[in-house]
């Protein structure tokens, strides 16, 4: 390629006073006078938080608009697992105990409806709140951090 030919590529050249991965230090380093950082608790099982995302992904299924299919998948998949798997006892407690709260707020939104029809859009706020805390509860539950939602009545304690 000719060398008055700009490709855009323009290579990292590392410094020469920083060591490379070939060299060997001389010398052992000293032991560290620091303790470790401290481990996280029990790391959970792939299956684990497999359960634990299940729970709150099957709140999803509001928008399917069968009515109070968003309490019935969290509390089937609760109830399957809360005996075998710890963290699918307490994720689904916190996804039940919220999608029952969406589910009331859902019928208090459809009995103003029918009085101001514009409140139909409140409707759909709360559809789309629903379905930002189910993803923001599911990722956490996948990496195996446990997940508070911020607005539920707890239900089921």
């Amino acid at each position: 390629m000719p060398d008055d030919m700009d490709t855009g590529y323009d290579p990292i050249e590392l410094p020469e006073d920083e060591p490379s991965a070939d060299d060997t230090p001389d010398e052992t380093p000293a032991p560290s006078t620091e303790s470790a950082p401290a481990k996280p608790g029990p790391s959970l099982s792939r299956n684990e938080r497999m359960w634990g995302m299940a729970c709150h992904l099957s709140g999803a299924a509001v928008v399917t608009c069968i009515p109070f299919i968003n309490v019935l998948g969290p509390f089937v998949v609760w109830m399957l697992k809360r005996e075998e798997c710890p963290f699918a006892d307490t994720e689904g407690k916190e996804a039940v105990n919220f999608q029952i709260t969406i589910a009331i707020a859902m019928v208090l939104t459809l009995m103003l409806t029918l009085l101001l029809p514009w409140f139909v859009f409140l409707l759909f706020a709360i559809i789309t709140v629903d379905l930002v805390f189910v993803l923001i509860a599911s990722m956490n539950a996948n990496d195996g951090r446990p997940y508070r939602y911020p607005i539920p009545f707890r239900f089921v304690l």
